[in-house]
C-alpha cells in the first residue's frame, strides 16, 4: 500500500493510452508529457478520408470491430478484424512511423481511400483543453451501476469513456472537483511531479452508447445516463458548467513547461 492510500489521498490507479485515435487503449505504468500538454504516443494517429472528414467511433460504427494489439514497447501495432466475413488479413506495422503502410490496410477495410496522419502533439478531441482526461474509478463503478441491466462491467465502461488518467482513493464524481466557474482562476492540482490546470465536464458523444466491440447501440443509454447524472451531481460540482448533463470526466491543459515530465501509476493527486 502506498503512503498516499494510507493516508486517503486520491492517486493515480490507471494509465490508458489510445495510441490509434477510435481504437484500443493500452494500460502503462508511467507515460510521459508531449511537447503539447498531451502524452506521448497518445491519439498519436488519426484516421481521415480523402475529403478530410475524421474516420472514427462517432461517425463509422465499422472501426469497432477492429482490434489493435500493440507490443509492449509500442513500437508496433498489428491491426486485425476478427470474425470478418471479408477475411481482411492482420498485419503488424511498426509504430508510429509506418502509418501511410496501415492506411492501406485500413483503405482495404473501410473499401475506401483512408489516410493515416501521425502528430507527435496528438489529435486531442478538445483542441482548447488538450491535456490528459481524468476520471474516478468509482464514477466508473457508478455507471456501471446505473446500466447493470446492459451487462456493462468495468473494463466496458473504461473502452466506452475513453479517459487517459483514472485515480482511485475518491469518491463518484470526485473529479468535478477539478473545474470551476467559466472564465475564472482555473483549479490547480498536481499529479506527480506534473501540474495541471482542470478545465470542464467532458461532453460525451455518440460513442458511450455503443458496445466497444460490436458497435451494438442501446438506444436509451444517454436520456438515462443524463437524468442519473443530475440526480447524482454532487455538492462540490459547479453546476452552471452543465449546460446538459451528458458529460462525465474532466479536461484538462497542461503548461508547455511540464514537456518530458513522467506520470507513474501510484502517484498521488494534490490540489494546490
Amino acid at each position: 500500500m502506498t503512503s498516499a492510500t494510507a493516508q486517503g489521498h486520491p492517486r493515480l490507479a490507471n494509465i490508458r493510452l489510445h495510441p490509434i485515435k477510435s481504437l484500443d487503449p493500452v494500460y502503462v505504468t508511467e507515460a510521459r508529457v508531449g511537447p503539447a500538454g498531451g502524452l506521448e504516443l497518445d491519439r498519436a494517429w488519426a484516421l481521415y478520408t480523402l475529403d478530410n472528414r475524421w474516420v472514427n467511433g462517432k461517425r463509422t460504427a465499422a472501426i469497432f470491430p477492429i482490434r489493435a494489439n500493440f507490443a509492449g514497447d509500442l513500437k508496433s501495432v498489428t491491426l486485425s478484424v476478427p470474425g470478418d466475413s471479408r477475411q481482411v488479413p492482420a498485419r503488424e506495422f511498426a509504430f508510429p512511423g509506418d502509418h501511410e503502410g496501415a492506411a492501406e490496410w485500413f483503405s482495404v477495410y473501410f473499401e475506401q481511400r483512408i489516410i493515416v496522419r501521425h502528430s507527435a502533439n496528438g489529435f486531442p478531441d478538445d483542441p482548447d483543453a488538450n491535456g490528459p482526461t481524468i476520471i474516478s474509478t468509482a464514477s466508473l463503478k457508478q455507471v456501471c451501476d446505473w446500466f447493470a441491466g446492459a451487462g456493462i462491467d468495468l473494463d466496458e465502461a473504461r473502452r466506452r469513456f475513453r479517459t487517459t488518467l483514472e485515480i482511485d482513493n475518491a469518491p463518484a464524481f470526485w473529479e468535478d472537483r477539478l473545474f470551476g466557474p467559466p472564465k475564472t482562476y482555473a483549479p490547480r492540482f498536481r499529479i506527480g511531479e506534473v501540474e495541471f490546470e482542470g478545465s470542464n465536464p467532458c461532453a460525451r458523444c455518440n460513442v458511450p452508447p455503443r458496445d466497444s466491440y460490436t458497435a451494438a447501440n442501446d438506444a436509451g443509454f444517454q436520456k438515462r445516463f443524463t437524468e442519473l447524472r443530475r440526480e447524482s451531481l454532487p455538492s462540490w460540482a459547479t453546476l452552471e458548467r452543465f449546460d446538459h448533463f451528458y458529460r462525465l470526466a474532466t479536461n484538462t491543459r497542461v503548461a508547455l513547461s511540464q514537456a518530458g515530465k513522467t506520470l507513474r501509476v501510484g502517484d498521488p493527486l494534490v490540489l494546490t
